[in-house]
C-alpha cells in the first residue's frame, strides 16, 4: 500500500512524557516536504527515541504502509523538554499516516497515544502509562491509545472512583476511553472506523493481605517486639530492631505490611504510578498491597533514592506508602545513609541532574536491623559476647546521630530459648493485630480532621498518623500533664535526648495513647515510649 502523492500535509498528534511521575503533554508535529529522503527527529530527542524513525519505517512498510521519498521531519513540542524511551514511536508513526492522508486530522480528535514499535508493527508496552491515563483522564483527552500489555494499569486510572480533591484522577470522571491496540493495522482500523474498537475497565477494589503473606502467628514469643510492631503500624513510625543474629528482626519486619491498613485509592494509584515509571507493573493493573522494598547493603546512592541516566525512582520511592527494610544497616555504606535523613523528614525526594530536576514521592516507614555489636552477642543468653566496651561503642557510631534521631523505635530483640521456639502454641494472628491498627488509625484521621476544622490541622491527605505531627499541632494532639513531662525531663537529663527525639517520644507516646483508646497522654504512655529508645541508652 502505497501514499498518495498530492495529500501531504502538517499534521499534529497529541501524545504525552512523563517527568517524575507527573505527565507533560507533547505536541508531535509531522511534516513531508520536497528535499533529500530522510527523516529528522527534532525537540531535544534523547537517541532512544532518535532511532525510532528506524523502529517506524520497518513497522509501517512491514504493515504495507510505504514511506514516500521525502524528506520527513517530526518535531516534539516543547522543545525544552528532554524526551526519552520509545513510547513516541505510535504517535509519530500515526503522525505520518495523517500527513500522507491515510487517517483523516479529525479522526486524531481528542486522542492521545503512547507506544513502542516493533519491526513487524506490533505495538510494545512502554513505561509510565499510568501517569498519562490520569492526566488524560481530567480532560485532556477523550481516547488514550496505548499498548494492549499497558491497557490494564491505563483502565485502573481511568475507570476508578471519583475521589477526593487533589487527587490525580478527580476532574474528567470516566470520559477518558482507553482503547489497547497490538499492532499498526489494528490502530488504522479503529481511527477510521473499519474495524472494531476494544475497550477495557479495571474498577478499583480495596486490596488486604495476600494469601502468601507472612502472618504474625508464626512468630514465638518476642513480645517487646511484636508490640512494638503494632505501635509503629498504627502511627506510621520509624522502626529499629537490634539483636543477635537469628533472633526474629528479620522475620518481624517482613510481618509488618500485613498488620498495615489496607490502601486506598489515591495510596495505591500514586504507589502504582512510581511502579509505572520505574517499568515494574508487569501488566498489572493496580497495586493493592503495601509494597515492601529490602534492598541489599551493596546498593548505591542513586539505588537508593533515585537518579541515573533517566533519573528513575529509587528504592525509597519505590517503598511509597509501604516499608523500607534496611537489614543489616552498618553493612550499608555511609553517604547512602546519611542520603535518607532528608527524606524521612520531607516525605519526598528532588532529583537533581545538570538539564532537568525529577521530584518523587518517598512517603515509607524505615524498618531497620543491626546487631548490638561487632560478633552480634552482646546481651544474648545463649552465647558470650567477646566484644569490648570501646569496639561495641566504636560499632554504634557508625551511625549518625541525626539519623539515629529520625528512628522513632529503637527495640532490642534478644535471642530466644530452647523451648520458646519449640512452642507449638501460635501467636496472635496478623488479622487480629491489624484491626486494632485501623482503629488507632481512624482516632488519629478524627483528630487531625478535628484540628482541621479548628484551622491548625494538616491538609495533605496522607499526613494524618502521628508520626507526621507538626510541632504546631504537638500542643493540641500530644499534650502531656505533669507527670508525663517530669518523667521526660529525667529521661532527658539521663540519655541526653535531642528535640527531634523528645518529638519523636511523644509522637510514640501519642500512638499507644490512641491503641488504647484513650483520649490524652498518660505517664504511662510515655514511661512505655521511653522504652523504645534502646540506643539512646549508655553501652553496659
Amino acid at each position: 500500500m502505497g501514499f498518495a502523492a498530492t495529500v501531504f500535509m502538517l499534521a499534529r498528534v497529541a501524545s504525552a512524557a512523563v517527568v517524575g511521575i507527573q505527565a507533560a503533554p507533547i505536541d508531535v508535529e509531522v511534516d513531508f516536504a520536497v528535499g533529500l529522503p530522510g527523516c529528522h527527529i527534532v525537540g531535544l530527542p534523547d537517541a532512544g527515541v532518535k532511532e525510532g524513525r528506524l523502529r517506524i519505517r520497518g513497522a509501517l512498510e512491514n504493515c504495507g504502509f510505504k514511506l514516500p521519498s521525502r524528506r520527513i521531519t517530526v518535531n516534539l513540542a516543547p522543545a525544552d523538554l528532554r524526551k526519552d524511551g520509545a513510547a513516541f514511536d505510535v504517535p509519530i508513526a500515526v503522525g505520518m499516516l495523517c500527513a500522507a492522508g491515510v487517517i483523516a486530522p479529525e479522526q486524531l480528535a481528542d486522542a492521545l497515544f503512547v507506544g513502542e514499535l516493533a519491526l513487524d508493527g506490533s505495538v510494545r508496552p512502554v513505561r509510565g502509562v499510568l501517569p498519562i491515563a490520569a492526566w488524560a483522564r481530567m480532560g485532556n483527552a477523550r481516547r488514550l491509545f496505548v499498548p494492549r500489555a499497558n491497557a490494564a494499569e491505563a483502565s485502573a486510572a481511568v475507570s476508578g472512583p471519583v475521589v477526593s480533591a487533589g487527587s490525580p484522577a478527580r476532574a474528567g470522571g470516566a470520559s477518558c476511553r482507553v482503547v489497547p491496540v497490538g499492532g499498526v493495522a489494528e490502530l488504522v482500523a479503529a481511527l477510521t472506523g473499519t474495524g472494531p474498537v476494544e475497550e477495557t475497565a479495571s474498577p478499583f477494589e480495596p486490596g488486604g493481605p495476600s494469601l502468601n503473606e507472612a502472618d504474625l502467628a508464626d512468630v514465638r514469643g518476642q513480645a517487646v517486639a511484636r508490640r512494638a510492631l503494632e505501635i509503629a503500624a498504627a502511627g506510621g513510625h520509624n522502626l529499629l530492631f537490634v539483636g543477635s543474629p537469628g533472633s526474629g528482626k528479620t522475620m518481624l519486619a517482613r510481618r509488618l505490611p500485613g498488620i498495615l491498613p489496607p490502601l486506598s485509592f489515591d495510596e495505591s494509584l500514586e504507589t502504582t504510578m512510581v511502579y509505572s515509571v520505574a517499568g515494574l507493573l508487569g501488566g498489572r493493573a493496580l497495586l493493592q498491597a503495601r509494597p515492601f522494598r529490602a534492598p541489599h547493603h551493596t546498593v548505591t546512592v542513586a539505588g537508593l533514592v533515585g537518579g541515573g541516566p533517566s533519573t528513575r525512582p529509587g528504592e525509597i520511592s519505590l517503598a511509597h506508602n509501604g516499608v523500607l527494610f534496611l537489614d543489616e544497616l552498618l553493612e550499608f555504606q555511609r553517604p547512602v545513609l546519611e542520603a535518607l535523613r532528608q527524606p524521612l523528614e520531607d516525605r519526598s525526594v528532588n532529583i537533581v541532574r545538570a538539564r532537568r530536576s525529577v521530584g518523587y514521592p518517598a512517603d515509607f516507614m524505615l524498618v531497620a536491623a543491626l546487631n548490638p555489636c561487632p560478633c552480634g552477642h552482646n546481651g544474648s543468653g545463649i552465647r558470650t559476647c567477646i566484644c569490648s566496651l570501646s569496639a561495641i561503642a566504636a560499632y554504634r557510631a557508625k551511625l549518625s546521630g541525626p539519623l539515629l534521631d529520625r528512628i522513632d523505635m529503637h527495640i532490642e530483640v534478644p535471642a530466644l530459648a530452647y523451648r520458646e521456639l519449640a512452642d507449638e502454641v501460635p501467636g496472635e494472628p496478623s488479622g487480629v493485630v491489624r484491626e486494632r491498627v485501623v482503629a488507632a488509625r481512624v482516632r488519629q484521621e478524627a483528630r487531625a480532621h478535628r484540628s482541621s476544622r479548628d484551622g491548625a490541622g494538616r491538609t495533605a491527605p496522607g499526613a494524618l498518623t502521628n508520626a507526621r505531627l507538626a510541632p504546631h499541632e504537638m500542643a493540641h494532639a500530644a499534650a502531656l500533664d505533669e507527670r508525663g513531662h517530669a518523667l521526660l525531663e529525667r529521661a532527658v537529663g539521663r540519655f541526653g535526648l535531642s528535640a527531634r527525639a523528645i518529638t519523636r517520644v511523644r509522637r510514640v507516646a501519642r500512638t499507644i495513647a490512641d491503641l488504647a483508646g484513650a483520649e490524652r497522654i498518660a505517664a504511662a504512655h510515655v514511661a512505655e515510649a521511653l522504652q523504645y529508645r534502646a540506643l539512646d541508652r549508655p553501652v553496659e
